[in-house]
């Protein structure tokens, strides 16, 4: 039998001579469709710019073009020039060129492509991994009105999945909705983005009833679907539902990936169980988990909010090792910055910018703000505002926390003027302040002392349609206390309560130390009593404001009693409570009770600081023990606590009272030497050290070092040096020292000039130093006549009492009335008839009324 094969189909007509069958004949047609599945594949774009040093790299996807489409839609187009056959990338981008709301049907119907209903899903998947939500809608509306358009699945999984991620949750549903009328089954897909869009939101209870309707669709959950559920319960705190959820996931027999794990780890975080997480993740580890950058990345923001800020800068450089299998990303970098921020090391945070920089990792806007919240905590208002500018530099528009953190680096550079002028520029780009933008600028101007410009955006504020928080009262209550107005705290708690706004521990906290900063102990206990009433729960904080305020009060007997409470409570004492309570001890002279509250503070655990070692210093040298403050000076040093100039003055004048002046000298050296900031009270430790040895060469030299600092010190410290010097016989050097306080620009007192008149009226050459100096142009009517006084007292009024008044006229200056009377009663007592006559004389010529 043989078998015939014809490379093409043959067809045998009709009444054709060589057809053999009188039937009519049968043709064969075999068809093959044009293979065009390389037409949807990814290809990598890649862009460098070496001079700028910027790289992209993009995917690119060519669709179905003009060769492609049906032949009668391609004769359509053939002859029209408008019509462009670009590829599905080369669609989008135009379409993204636009603004949001301007039109995308112009750019569509001149797209060859639309004629093939295959291209419609890989558009809606580019547009959507962009994450351009506005243009996306617009394309999917266009979409929609094509005649060759079919509804289908998964675009709407990802329209559905996009709108998840910018939290419109109620749209989101709606896409639901609307696939099922379009005859589009949800499948396992399409219930996790809709999962994962409530998640977003917090909306935990939403995502589990979905769960439910899933199951009664019969559809299984995939893994990804318990991802999502455990990520909408732990993104929003409830850290339990979410092991709860994981417990069921395991019964179901879906086994946890890595996934799984970060978003317990995640969970725990958003929970604030830090140390649980922490738990977990030695778990993971020792189950051989491997973890990844994400992993990592939660583990150190857990170690940060924990204090553990060796143990993640560990965990950082291990990732930075070049064999590490989990490389820092953008992430992890911010998370460093913030690390330094709250260690208050900011060079370093610029340090790690710069390293992120240097790896070829372009920074977001997350990175810029943690950036420059770390520049505004301190204050540093010029490096914050060159971050922002570097922000529109880049290309990046600056939001809401842009603006706030710049707002607030001006209002802690007590520039508040400054800070609304960012408030106003917000408002103009069109960025809403939010309730953290508005509590700033009120803490800008409070903590200034501008109450009233404060109170003033409270109420704009409020007309804006923002409703104040609990910490919008706080600030405005910690700025009653700054600016010392009790009557505006009895308002400001008033319009919280008309306000229904619930005073917390942190509030009641603020209104009891404002009314201890103006003195209303009464109130401040009454506020306490009404807490306690009210169930709030006090905390160290409470104390520590109570014990403190108390003390500067000088309630001793109050404090201690406080302490008790807080004992009661079982509250752990604080370093602030610990160092209050031993200044109270010291101002009662209890100085074995302060000890035993010193050794207390270190059994318990809580390292004394520089404040609490301060304070036994001042309590060792009230008691006049110059050993002991000696020796827990040097404890202190010991520990690695750097002293500051109050510490050393503390020590210095214990040196003093126990008569060790030569240790006053040394330890003044030692200040010099460690840098610490000379204060007026060590200089004037450091003055008398100087006037019980009798060592003139050390004041001089301390003179020289005061020189610059005479502006600052008191005028009572420079007397008590021109007094040791005129007393110990250096008149020269008195009267240099002298005119460096006038040239200084000090406003001398009447005591000064005393001081000089005195010792300048007790040296032999007297007159010499009087003429030649003509100290006495700088004095004033009452200095004159207490002047006068000096001289008729120290010096023979036979020889001085015309001369005074010489002084006086050659001077300009009009002497008084009763400068004379004493001047001529005296001298009539004392020097005769001849004087007095001459003093008259001198009277009558200087024309002054005499009785």
């Amino acid at each position: 039998m043989t078998t015939l094969f014809h490379p093409l189909p043959i067809k045998f007509p009709l009444n054709s001579p060589t057809s053999t069958h009188s039937t009519t004949s049968k043709s064969l047609i075999l068809c093959k469709k044009r293979n065009n599945d390389t037409a949807f594949e990814e290809h990598k774009s890649g862009f460098v710019d070496y001079d700028k040093g910027q790289h992209e790299v993009s995917t690119r996807v060519s669709g179905l073009r003009k060769a492609h489409i049906p032949k009668r839609y391609r004769l359509r187009v053939e002859g029209d020039r408008f019509q462009k056959d670009w590829t599905i990338s080369e669609v989008v981008d135009r379409v993204l060129e636009l603004n949001h709301w301007e039109n995308v049907e112009p750019v569509l119907n001149r797209w060859v492509g639309r004629f093939a209903r295959k291209n419609f899903p890989f558009l809606i998947k580019e547009l959507t991994q962009r994450g351009a939500i506005e243009h996306s809608i617009k394309v999917f509306e266009w979409m929609k009105k094509q005649k060759n358009y079919c509804a289908r699945t998964d675009i709407y999984n990802m329209m559905i999945r996009l709108h998840g991620r910018h939290k419109r949750t109620d749209r989101a549903r709606g896409l639901f909705f609307e696939m099922q009328k379009w005859r589009c089954k949800p499948d396992v897909e399409t219930y996790n983005a809709l999962i994962h869009a409530h998640g977003q939101v917090g909306q935990w209870r939403w995502a589990m009833n979905i769960m439910e309707d899933m199951l009664s669709a019969a559809i299984p959950p995939s893994r990804s679907t318990y991802n999502n559920l455990i990520n909408a319960c732990g993104s929003s705190g409830n850290w339990r539902e979410a092991l709860k959820v994981c417990k069921k996931m395991t019964e179901n027999g879906v086994g946890p990936d890595l996934v799984t794990h970060n978003i317990v780890l995640s969970a725990y975080k958003s929970g604030a169980q830090y140390s649980k997480a922490l738990s977990y993740f030695e778990l993971m580890k020792g189950t051989h988990i491997r973890p990844d950058t994400t992993t990592l990345n939660i583990v150190i923001n857990c170690l940060v909010k924990l204090g553990q800020y060796g143990k993640a800068m560990d965990i950082f450089n291990s990732m930075r090792d070049e064999r590490a299998d989990s490389r820092p990303d953008i992430v992890t970098f911010t998370s460093i910055i913030h690390l330094y921020s709250v260690c208050g090391q900011i060079e370093n945070c610029k340090a790690v910018f710069n390293a992120m920089l240097a790896e070829g990792i372009q920074p977001n806007i997350v990175s810029y703000n943690t950036l420059m919240a770390a520049y505004a905590s301190h204050g540093m208002s010029k490096e914050a505002a060159a971050v922002f500018d570097q922000i529109k530099q880049n290309g990046f528009r600056p939001d809401v926390v842009s603006y706030t953190c710049l707002l607030n680096a001006y209002g802690r550079s007590q520039l508040p003027e400054k800070a609304r002028e960012i408030f106003d520029m917000m408002k103009r780009n069109n960025c809403k302040p939010n309730l953290v933008s508005y509590n700033a600028l009120i803490d800008a101007y409070g903590s200034n002392g501008l109450l009233a410009e404060a109170v003033e955006v409270l109420r704009q504020m409020e007309q804006d349609g923002i409703k104040p928080n609990i910490v919008s009262i706080c600030t405005l209550l910690a700025a009653c206390g700054r600016c010392r107005q009790k009557v505006n705290i009895d308002a400001i708690l008033s319009a919280a309560e008309l306000r229904c706004i619930k005073l917390n521990t942190v509030a009641y906290n603020s209104a009891i130390g404002s009314y201890m900063n103006v003195g209303e102990f009464e109130k401040a206990i009454a506020l306490y009593k009404s807490m306690r009433k009210r169930k709030v729960l006090a905390d160290s904080v409470t104390y520590t404001v109570l014990i403190s305020g108390s003390y500067k009060l000088s309630r001793y007997s109050e404090a201690l009693g406080f302490l008790d409470d807080m004992v009661g409570l079982k509250i752990p004492l604080t370093k602030e409570v610990y160092s209050s309570l031993i200044c109270v001890y010291s101002k009662q002279g209890q100085v074995a009770e302060a000890e035993s509250m010193f050794n207390m503070m270190k059994v318990s655990g809580c390292c004394p600081d520089v404040v609490a070692y301060t304070a036994m210093l001042h309590a060792y040298s009230s008691a006049e023990n110059w050993a002991k403050a000696s020796a827990i000076f040097l404890e202190m040093e010991e520990n690695g606590i750097q002293p500051d100039s109050i510490a050393c003055s503390a020590l210095l004048r214990a040196f003093n009272k126990g008569g060790q002046p030569s240790k006053v000298l040394v330890l003044a050296k030692y200040m010099r030497e460690k840098a610490i900031p000379l204060n007026d009270a060590v200089f004037f430790e450091m003055v008398s050290a100087c006037s019980i040895l009798q060592d003139w060469k050390t004041t001089i030299d301390l003179i020289e070092l005061m020189e610059p600092w005479f502006p600052l010190v008191s005028i009572g410290l420079l007397n008590q040096l021109l007094h040791l010097l005129g007393k110990s016989g250096k008149t020269e050097s008195m009267m240099k020292l002298f005119y460096k306080i006038i040239a200084s620009g000090v406003p001398v007192s009447f005591n000064t000039y005393s001081i000089l008149l005195k010792n300048l009226l007790a040296a032999e050459n007297w007159r010499k130093y009087i003429e030649e100096t003509q100290v006495l142009k700088h004095l004033t009517f009452p200095q004159w006549h207490y002047g006068t006084k000096c001289v008729i007292r120290l010096k023979s009024p036979r020889q001085i009492s015309v001369q005074v008044l010489q002084w006086m006229e050659d001077s300009g200056i009009q002497p008084s009335k009763g400068m004379f009377v004493d001047i001529v009663s005296f001298s009539q007592k004392r020097c005769g008839v001849e004087y007095a006559d001459k003093i008259k004389e001198k009277v009558g010529k200087l024309k002054l009324f005499l009785p």
